[in-house]
């Protein structure tokens, strides 16, 4: 979750609060509301997807003296490409690098309508080595020339359990390689990368190479601010997991990892590359970002990362690392068993995540195997939470009703004793034991539903699943605001210069809900103020959340109705001293009215 996504939740949290506490008749003068405003800054999308800056030099061919006396004769040569076609992607390795060129995916497309290129052709492609050679150079084997067996062009398409391998060999010298081993295998975002080292013992030095990821990924999204926001790299490293944000035009930062490293990988909003060695076997991870300023006040982010691993000298030395360029959809990254789920955005690990983990996606995918419009999907799902939610709501809702009962018989007492506010207070108590109503009842409800809030954000901000999914009408992207209106201007302090159609909705039918409930003269401020301030907060959402929520707001509005219908003429009945209980709640309603003088 973004930073301005943060702020708005807790000025949610506040505002929920605030609007609770004063709908709780207090028993002397009330302080005046302070309002709260936020900031929710949507900048316009580049008019086309975003070149990720690289930090590499094209691999062209190199001066002969810049990679010293064991690769000079490697820094030209001819270039053959191989195209690797299966049923979830297509990629291109070329010997040029001995690098993959192109990585398409299949069943995805840009904003645009283009298919989603994860990697920038134009780079020259990317996964190279890195190592310090025995006479003091630092080479990069992106700049130099593999040979291959292929012919050039060639297509191998994979179906079923096909698997193909291909083999990039860099031949030092007379009886030195560096062998480079890609297994491709039909079914799978990812494949291996094996890299044999022979006899370059007296070649590599330090002990130690580094498989590399330079140019990150392209971006997808219409909405490259609101891209980078979820974009991050990160690093499995000693049993912990550490994140790198390039949140800065002007600050490039990077982390260094030294010890068993399980995984680095790096995000945008719905894919991912990351870099999975053997097990026990890195010895060590590098991530470093950058944030760079985009046409159309747009911006790109891109990580580089490396994965440390040893070299004994050997004459023969192997390793593996597995490549995974996909989605972030949490089946398929969980099916890994390697913890990488765990760059997803679900929420807070300690309460928010195990709700979004355990309980919405599951749901989400139970009740997607039953029906394929994920707006119906998200209607009955809006059903489902409130029915799971009714008690809590109910619950809410009768306290209202029973401090709405209370009014007049308060209003007397403050009338009566408005000289002395120890007794005023006293009394007003007096009176809410009497009746068995506790004030902050209503209001406790509400911040029980906070986490599940935090958690439908998660979800519905980050799942794949709603990119690029139709409902019906205007509504042709549950992922991103479902834009109605374009304004010729843009509304200070919240950058808000498209209005969502959903947003509104929602807006009207918490208006409705602030109607029915607020009945208190001195509060008439609440009924707009809380639906217009919700409406902006909520505009530049996903229209998926906004969805769920309007719905969510249609059926409170038809339960306080029945509510008001079955239990509106209930007469307060007075409470058993008997029955009168003590405890947390009973102290809370004790000491709240001296709070509020």
């Amino acid at each position: 979750m973004d930073k301005k996504s943060t702020i708005g939740f807790i000025l949610i949290g506040l505002v929920l609060i605030a609007w609770m506490w004063i709908q709780t008749p207090p028993a002397g003068q009330r302080p005046p509301a302070r309002a709260h405003d936020s900031t929710a800054t949507v900048a316009a999308a580049p008019d086309t997807v975003p070149t990720p800056p690289r930090q590499a030099p094209s691999p062209q061919a190199l001066p002969a003296d810049s990679t010293g006396r064991f690769f000079a004769h490697l820094a030209r040569g001819q270039e053959k490409t191989l195209i690797i076609k299966t049923d979830l992607y297509t990629a291109e390795v070329t010997t040029r690098g001995g690098l993959i060129r192109k990585w398409e995916l299949n069943a995805f497309q840009t904003w645009d309508k283009h298919p989603v290129h994860l990697l920038d052709y134009e780079s020259g492609g990317d996964l190279s080595l890195l190592f310090t050679s025995s006479d003091g150079r630092l080479v990069n084997t992106r700049g130099l020339y593999f040979q291959s067996d292929f012919p050039a062009g060639k297509t191998v398409e994979l179906h079923g359990t096909d698997s193909a391998v291909v083999t990039l060999t860099l031949p030092v010298g007379e009886g030195k390689a560096i062998v480079k081993n890609y297994v491709f295998t039909n079914g799978r975002y990812s494949f291996d990368a094996e890299t044999i080292f022979r006899n370059c013992g007296d070649v590599l030095a330090n002990y130690e190479y580094q498989v590399i990821w330079e140019t990150g990924l392209r971006f997808a999204e219409a909405n490259s601010v609101d891209e980078a926001n979820f974009a991050k790299a990160f690093a499995y490293s000693g049993g912990e997991l550490a994140d790198l944000d390039a949140s800065s035009l002007t600050e490039t930062p990077e982390r260094d990892f030294t010890g068993n490293t399980s995984w680095v990988a790096a995000r945008t909003k719905y894919f991912a590359i990351a870099l999975i060695p053997e097990p026990n076997v890195s010895q060590g991870g590098f991530l470093q970002g950058r944030r760079t300023a985009q046409p159309n006040k747009g911006v790109h982010e891109s990580y580089s990362l490396a994965l440390k691993m040893p070299y004994r000298g050997r004459p023969v030395e192997s390793t593996r690392v597995t490549v995974f360029l996909g989605p972030l959809d949490f089946d398929v990254v969980k099916s890994y068993n390697r913890g990488l789920d765990q760059m997803m955005s679900l929420g807070a690990a300690w309460i928010i995540r195990p709700i979004s983990e355990y309980v919405m996606l599951p749901l989400f995918s139970f009740l997607r195997w039953l029906i394929p419009n994920y707006g119906i999907i998200i209607i009955l799902f809006s059903i489902i939470i409130k029915v799971v939610l009714h008690p809590l709501t109910k619950t809410s809702m009768k306290s209202m009703k029973q401090m709405q009962a209370l009014q007049p018989m308060m209003a007397e007492i403050r009338e009566k004793h408005k000289d002395d506010p120890q007794r005023m207070n006293q009394q007003i108590m007096n009176l809410y034991k009497e009746y068995g109503v506790n004030p902050a009842s209503g209001c406790l409800p509400l911040l029980l539903q906070m986490p599940i809030l935090f958690a439908l954000y998660a979800v519905f901000s980050s799942a794949i699943q709603l990119r690029q999914a139709n409902f019906f009408g205007w509504i042709h992207d549950l992922s991103i605001p479902d834009v109605i209106v374009t304004l010729p201007f843009t509304i200070p302090l919240f950058g808000i210069s498209k209005i969502s159609g959903l947003a509104l909705a929602m807006g009207v039918t918490m208006f409705v809900q602030q109607k029915m409930t607020v009945t208190d003269p001195r509060q008439k401020a609440m009924v707009w103020m809380m639906p217009v301030m919700m409406t902006l907060l909520f505009n530049n959402f996903p229209s998926g959340l906004n969805l769920y929520y309007f719905v969510f707001n249609l059926l409170s509005i038809g339960q306080q109705m029945w509510m008001n219908k079955t239990h509106g003429n209930e007469p307060l009945r007075k409470v058993d001293p008997k029955k009168r209980s003590g405890g947390l709640m009973a102290r809370i309603s004790r000491d709240l009215p001296k709070l509020k003088q």
